[in-house]
């Protein structure tokens, strides 16, 4: 009996904190970043008027005022993360730990130095999201669709709707959303510029070749389309795919290993998740994967995974267009 009770006594208190944690990020919603409250009709400094706010953002969920230029950002999504660091957003929290990784990524330095990470992505704890105190939440349908009702509770949320085929979308959005329009706009520019560079360098280089890529992950092995994130960087430069691999509408093709030769192209990149480590190897031991990589002269190349396949952000893309210009030495375009 007196388990029993002491569990439901716990549990009771453990959801009056929570609702009142969420109960000081509702007042804190109505204050000024510096906890005084805000102005009548929510008039904003000059300056931040200057930059547009206040301002409504439209997003995947639906609409969401936000009254100032947010100064305390929290990103439940580790593509979203990077954005927010792109666009110099002040990010107090963030989902770090995703995947293979367990902290956030190095190349982030010291932008993410004093963020907590409020993970894991599954379940990202509300409570300490509150205590953060943001004035604004970032995350997407795809990962936290049932939870977006609490977190509008605490700050105001923007949802996107997905990560991967929608990157730079997501970054147009988040530019709105922080008022940065112009540098969102200024960074895609500048990626798209260096990416069409070393296509056009390795498009001559190796006489326009088609290009594959492959990941393991603990399932059926994949065939990366146009419409992922790694897919999308070879679009933008301008690398041809196979004509199995040219499906518009899904972002990879999964194949078995009596299939391995619908992998075949020019140039052949692959990648590991740690779970999909024994499929490599199964695969990469199998004669059809050394017959179709045979006659390939040196162009099968694996690739860090956290770069090419999770990362899904403009860091990532210019790192991935880093691994391009070394691999075939062409100019990195910088």
């Amino acid at each position: 009996m007196f388990t029993l009770t002491s569990g439901r006594r716990r549990a009771r208190l453990g959801a009056l904190a929570l609702t009142a944690v969420l109960a000081a990020g509702l007042t804190a919603c109505g204050s000024g970043s510096d906890g005084s409250d805000a102005k009548p009709g929510g008039s904003t400094a000059p300056a931040e008027k200057a930059a547009g706010f206040p301002r409504t953002v439209e997003h995947d969920k639906g609409k969401t005022e936000i009254k100032a230029k947010p100064q305390r950002i929290v990103a439940l999504d580790n593509s979203l993360v990077e954005a927010v660091v792109a666009l110099d957003g002040k990010l107090v929290g963030g989902i770090g730990s995703y995947r293979d990784q367990d902290d956030f990524p190095p190349y982030l330095g010291d932008a993410v130095k004093d963020t907590k990470d409020v993970g894991p992505l599954d379940s990202p704890n509300l409570e300490q999201i509150a205590l953060l105190k943001p004035d604004l939440i970032v995350s997407a349908t795809v990962r936290h669709d049932e939870l977006y009702e609490k977190l509008s509770q605490i700050a105001p949320t923007v949802f996107v709707k997905t990560t991967g085929p929608l990157w730079k979308d997501n970054i147009t959005l988040l530019g709105k959303t922080l008022g940065e329009e112009q540098k969102a706009k200024a960074e895609l520019a500048a990626y798209e510029t260096r990416a069409k560079k070393i296509g056009d360098a390795i498009n001559a280089k190796k006489k326009n070749p088609t290009v594959s890529i492959v990941r393991f992950v603990d399932g059926p092995t994949r065939i990366y389309l146009p419409k992922s994130f790694s897919g999308i960087i070879l679009q933008d430069m301008g690398l041809a795919r196979p004509k199995n691999q040219q499906d518009p509408e899904n972002f990879n093709l999964e194949i078995s290993e009596e299939q391995i030769q619908q992998a075949d192209a020019d140039i052949i990149f692959y990648s590991a998740f740690s779970e999909g480590e024994e499929r490599e190897k199964k695969f990469l031991a199998n004669p059809l994967w050394g017959r179709l990589t045979a006659v390939k002269n040196g162009d099968v190349h694996k690739v860090r995974d956290e770069i090419w396949m999770t990362s899904v952000s403009l860091q990532g893309a210019d790192l991935v267009l880093d691994d391009m210009a070394d691999l075939f030495d062409v100019d990195p375009a910088k």
